[in-house]
């Protein structure tokens, strides 16, 4: 698959969090990037935190898509991503999303495969809610596993599910959770917080867990105290919590904006 940019070695994963669940990933000589939502405004939410960069979208290959509310799709976020990147859904949102101007666009649902370069991205179940408002299509919402030299799971938005620790049977060298959510409450059953994602790290077996999906939207105008206070508190409790519920996972928080690399 052609694109421009240096990439990291064959050996190495390279991510790149953008803030919420918009993650650049770099796995051998791919390069994804899961649910854009990187604009100052999306819909009522305001971003926190500095834009993204052009750079960042001038090598992304792939676009993986978990569900399609608002926050994890949104159409100006894609739009700066290059016309010949793939971009993968769930099933019954292909139609939509060509309509919406991208041409290649492939549909999965938990348990299909596609191989992307050396690449398989492999669609998981998530316990989250995947339509889209207002009048937009309905569809499952996934997670991903990317398995080539080495593996990643991406969860999307999710709450805890009894299959979870099904997911990579094999083992994982990454995880990207989410923990915390933009508005007034998280609901348990469809999301994950500082807890569930502890208990998730320990189901799942991560050689590392990276947080996501914290820290960078807030509703516009919304000024309530359970929205004031420091915004990395998230991260900070998946730490925590760790220690008491997943001593053996390697949490590895990352600001907004900042890279690492794991050989």
């Amino acid at each position: 698959m052609a694109s421009s940019g240096a990439r990291p070695p064959a050996t190495t994963i390279s991510i790149e969090l953008l803030g919420h669940s918009s993650v650049r990933i770099d796995l051998d000589g791919i390069g994804f990037l899961t649910d854009p939502a990187t604009e100052p405004r999306i819909g009522p939410l305001r971003r926190l935190v500095a834009p993204v960069g052009e750079r960042t979208f001038e090598a992304v290959d792939v676009v993986l898509i978990s569900h399609l509310h608002l926050d994890h799709l949104d159409l100006p976020s894609l739009r700066r991503v290059p016309g010949e990147a793939i971009v993968v859904v769930p099933r019954g949102a292909g139609a939509w999303l060509r309509r919406a101007g991208r041409e290649r666009v492939v549909e999965l649902t938990a348990g299909d495969t596609v191989t992307l370069g050396g690449v398989v991205a492999r669609a998981v179940p998530a316990r989250h809610g995947g339509f889209r408002p207002p009048r937009g299509p309905r569809a499952e919402a996934l997670g991903y596993v990317l398995e080539g030299s080495r593996s990643v799971y991406f969860a999307g938005d999710t709450g805890l599910f009894d299959t979870m620790h099904q997911i990579a049977p094999d083992g994982l060298d990454l995880a990207l959770l989410p923990v915390a959510g933009w508005g007034l409450t998280l609901p348990l059953a469809t999301h994950l917080d500082p807890l569930g994602a502890a208990h998730a790290a320990r189901l799942l077996g991560a050689r590392a867990t990276v947080p996501i999906h914290w820290g960078t939207y807030r509703p516009a105008g919304l000024h309530h105290p359970a929205l004031r206070g420091d915004r990395h508190r998230p991260p900070r409790e998946l730490v925590r919590l760790a220690r008491l519920h997943a001593p053996n996972a390697r949490i590895r928080p990352l600001d907004i904006g900042e890279r690492m690399e794991l050989t």
